[in-house]
């Protein structure tokens, strides 16, 4: 009973200090998942961002021997910007999805737990504990789906019922035999509509993501975008969200609960122009708080180059030039041709010719014959 007692105090306290949603899980080996982590990496679907062996992703006790239950927390973050920027003619901006807005909730997360694990610390004497915030080696989701966080929805996001699937996710393995949560059942149904509406066919069967082909892991690539992907983007230069934002659950929800997490409107939806022209050290005074500034400006900036040409922003066809002929990285380069080329004025094709001329990359070039391809194919 005392385990209970301190469950219950501990639930209170999540509460004062602003965790939307708090669940308990046992520490057992998450052994369906395993199988599917096999599957997963068999069929080619996994993403590479993943940490750790299988085996210490599914056994909790691995990572701590002396885990006895796992503590799951969820915190709301808001869908909608007050004061919404317009992306319009010769003023356009890209969009960061929702899930990197305001400060990176990776350090909000971990902060709540540090919150939690001082409470326990105070109550008992030989407290034991381990917790990470997406980084680290247990699945986010499986923890908060068995802790009663959640269902697994058809889209592979943990969806609950009061929050919709717009929760970052944390959780800490303890040694306290906390008693367990019940795991909430499947609140999909039939509905289809995330997999209906995935334009890259990611989702190629309820709850099962070929990571490789979703354009939210798309964004933080650093080679070329796959050129059958990279009208699809629209304006997103991170993440990508069309299956979150079609969900029924998700209907409405706008939760503005964490200052850290409120959108700066000229942050998440930043000048595409002004971005292809920002120092390293100006992006990480920028955007360094942001969760999507994590692999750096070289991703964002190819997405940026790919909304211009995605939108045929003729206002921006002078600076795609100088990108084109002065960047010293072959992705931009070749990327700001082919966006030259969806733009589709003469003198952009011209550029690419001039360009060509003293090109030494093959890929590059490959990307300038693409766009000249497409100056024939206009006519």
């Amino acid at each position: 009973m005392a385990y209970q007692q301190l469950k219950e105090e501990l639930i209170a306290f999540s509460k004062e200090i602003g965790i939307e949603k708090i669940g308990f899980a046992s520490a057992e080996p998450f052994s369906d998942l395993k199988s599917r982590l096999e599957e997963q990496q068999t069929l080619g679907y996994a993403s590479g961002f993943e940490k750790g062996t299988n085996e210490e992703r599914t056994e909790p006790k691995r990572l701590m021997p002396q885990a006895e239950s796992i503590i799951a927390i969820a915190l709301a973050y808001p869908t909608r910007i007050k004061n919404d920027p317009k992306s319009v003619k010769g003023d356009r901006r890209g969009m960061f999805c929702r899930a990197s807005w305001g400060t990176d909730y990776h350090l909000v997360l971990q902060e709540k737990l540090d919150q939690l694990a001082s409470f326990l610390q105070e109550k008992v004497e030989d407290f034991q504990y381990s917790s990470m915030v997406d980084t680290g080696e247990l699945s986010d989701r499986a923890v908060a789906e068995r802790a009663g966080i959640g269902f697994s929805g058809k889209n592979t996001l943990i969806i609950s019922p009061e929050y919709g699937s717009y929760i970052y996710l944390g959780e800490m393995i303890t040694n306290l035999p906390f008693p367990p949560d019940q795991p909430l059942t499947d609140g999909c149904g039939t509905c289809t509509k995330c997999i209906d509406a995935c334009p890259t066919g990611a989702l190629v069967e309820p709850g099962r993501l070929n990571a490789q082909q979703c354009l939210a892991y798309l964004t933080t690539t650093k080679g070329f975008m796959p050129e059958e992907h990279r009208d699809k983007l629209g304006n997103f230069i991170y993440g990508y969200e069309t299956c979150q934002v079609v969900c029924p659950y998700n209907k409405g929800i706008d939760f503005h609960h964490h200052p850290e997490f409120e959108p700066d409107p000229d942050l998440v939806k930043p000048r595409l122009v002004d971005l292809l022209a920002i120092s390293n050290r100006e992006f990480k005074e920028k955007f360094g708080k942001m969760a999507g500034s994590w692999r750096g400006k070289k991703p964002l900036q190819r997405n940026a180059i790919l909304a211009l040409g995605h939108y045929k922003e003729v206002a921006a066809l002078d600076t795609l030039i100088d990108v084109m002929n002065q960047d010293p990285r072959p992705v931009i380069r070749g990327t700001a041709a082919w966006a030259i080329a969806k733009i589709g004025e003469e003198r952009g094709f011209e550029a690419i010719r001039g360009a060509k001329g003293h090109e030494n990359n093959a890929e590059v070039i490959e990307e300038m014959n693409k766009g000249l391809e497409m100056e024939i194919l206009s006519h």
